[in-house]
């Protein structure tokens, strides 16, 4: 008999039956898988791992198409995306044409908020965002401004620039020629800029807040320029009617439309419009912002019997000439919600043009207050006389924010102390602007005054949180006890340099420096730094009061 002997072969552990060999095989494959993954990654694997060129080659395979970000699925980028703000997602859109498709998914933009400058440069940019999302967005808020390109900051110098305009005989008729062809290109484009606007959204049923702000209207001696212009950049008016038409058609169309802002925008909308808008939509609107005082003779945009479709109404803003004592007993209803924010724009223009005799009484308002003991009003008054602000303001208005705008007529510190002693137990915000061309002569309030307006008004108003003031002579001695009285709790105190004056005996003293002994006490009494308004240009409020009332007014009605 023979008997061969030989030496036993390892075998891995398991692998004496089938079901060891499957498991031997399955380990090994797992190996061989994380070998690989660590050589893609740079990291060492068996007896010895790649160096620096192994690790650059590792993480450029993680960048190719099987193993890159490109291929990761649609839901995740745009998830991914949603945590991104609106500049950070165009950003990583242009990593790659996956990227880029998933860049305009509709979850991504419910909200849209366009600032525009009036210039042919924006449309092109304008068309291709509305014709990605003006079909599906929620919330579209658009505002339109010309300033910069009036002043050459856009379209550049218009033809016959060249030269002193301002030299020589018919200076003055070169420079007006030179302002009408602007002008009339400014408003062609603007015009072909709302068309593109609206045009986008007019199918839009899942629209829920609109909102429109053109505030290219300047004035001068004569009114608005931009109206002056607008009949020759449209002289057969096709334009503007298919705007309107167009405007129309979106009210009509809406199926969820909860909030609707029109301001400044040059006879878009219509006395006819809200006519469009379905009583189911009516019934349910939130929101109403109609302002235009360019409206002719006694016509409004929205009348106490279109108002009472609008039960559901908790916050409106109108011209003040166009809210009349018959739209207040309106809001006094039962079938009314509570009104709790109301705004009204004060100009000298509608109030020359339409009459105060219908404006709600002081018994109005009292049953408004009842009614919502929430209402809170805000009025901003651009060159109202003061005999006509004495009209206006009824002692039981719930005033908690008015702003004063002139160029021509000044406030007078009765009107101020009249606020201060009336609207006490409500005023939170008091802008006092005065844009005159001589500054070395500004009023000052506290003339023939036992105690400075500004004064008194910090020390009723208890609530006051925000003064602005621009235009009007504010002594320093009376900032800082405006300071001392309010303290902390005046948020902001806002005074251009030029307008703060000081005592002779401040001056005379050569041990103090009074600019310096100003900083510091008015910083002492805030509890936080402050100092004057160095550059008038760096503040909204002074520069661009349209613009900044339309957007306090939003923030104003939002905050319910």
């Amino acid at each position: 008999m023979l008997l061969f002997l030989s030496a036993p072969q390892p075998r891995p552990p398991g692998a004496r039956t089938r079901a060891g060999a499957a498991r031997v095989a399955r380990w090994r494959r797992q190996r061989l898988r994380l070998q690989q993954l660590r050589r893609l990654r740079g990291l060492p694997g068996g007896c010895g791992g790649p160096g620096a060129g192994g690790r650059r080659r590792g993480r450029m395979a993680l960048c190719g198409q099987a193993a890159g970000a490109a291929s990761l699925p649609s839901e995740l980028i745009v998830h991914i995306f949603s945590f991104l703000p609106a500049p950070d997602r165009l950003r990583a859109s242009a990593s790659c044409s996956h990227w880029r498709e998933c860049l305009f998914y509709p979850a991504l933009w419910p909200q849209l908020r366009i600032c525009l400058r009036v210039s042919p440069a924006e449309q092109p940019r304008l068309e291709f965002l509305m014709r990605k999302c003006g079909w599906f967005v929620r919330e579209l808020r658009v505002e339109f401004a010309a300033e910069n390109y009036l002043s050459g900051g856009g379209g550049g110098p218009g033809p016959g620039d060249a030269g002193d305009a301002d030299g020589g005989p018919g200076g003055e008729d070169v420079e007006a020629l030179q302002l009408s062809t602007r002008w009339l290109e400014v408003l062609r484009t603007y015009l072909e800029l709302v068309l593109c606007v609206l045009v986008s959204i007019r199918n839009n049923r899942n629209l829920q807040k609109f909102s429109l702000f053109g505030d290219i209207s300047i004035l001068h001696q004569q009114g608005s320029l931009s109206n002056t212009y607008l009949s020759k950049a449209d002289p057969d008016g096709k334009t503007i009617k298919q705007i309107q038409q167009l405007f129309e058609e979106i009210l009509s169309n809406s199926r969820q439309l909860k909030w609707l802002s029109c301001g400044f925008m040059l006879e878009i909308v219509t006395p006819t419009s809200l006519s469009s808008l379905s009583n189911s939509i009516a019934n349910t609107m939130e929101h109403l912002s109609l302002l235009d005082n360019n409206i002719p003779g006694n016509s409004t945009l929205i009348t106490a019997v279109e108002l009472e479709r609008f039960v559901n109404l908790r916050s409106l803003a109108l011209d003040f000439c166009d809210f009349t004592a018959e739209m207040a007993r309106v809001l006094t209803d039962s079938n009314h919600v509570p009104l709790q924010r109301l705004s009204l724009l004060v100009h000298n223009v509608s109030v020359m043009h339409k009459s105060l005799d219908n404006m709600p009484n002081d018994e109005h308002w009292k049953a408004l207050s009842r009614k919502s003991t929430s209402l809170r009003v805000y009025v901003m008054a651009f060159d109202v006389k003061s005999e006509d602000m004495l009209k206006i303001l009824k002692p039981s208005i719930p005033l908690e924010r008015i702003h004063f705008d002139s160029y021509i007529t000044c406030v007078s510190g009765a009107i101020v102390d009249l606020i201060s002693r009336q609207y006490d137990k409500f005023l939170t915000h008091f802008i006092l602007m005065n844009d005159v061309i001589d500054m070395s002569g500004f009023p000052d309030l506290s003339d023939n005054r036992n105690e400075d307006p500004l004064v008194l008004l910090a020390w009723r108003c208890t609530k006051l949180s925000l003064l602005a003031v621009h235009g009007y002579t504010v002594w320093a001695h009376n900032l800082i006890a405006i300071a001392r009285l309010r303290g902390s709790d005046l948020k902001v105190l806002e005074v251009t340099e030029e307008s703060i004056d000081f005592d002779q005996g401040e001056l005379a003293d050569q041990d103090v420096d009074p600019v310096h002994n100003l900083i510091e006490q008015v910083s002492l009494g805030l509890g936080q730094p402050w100092h004057a308004v160095m550059d008038i240009e760096s503040l909204s409020v002074f520069t661009e009061p349209n613009r900044h009332f339309y957007r306090e007014m939003q923030s104003f009605s939002e905050d319910i």
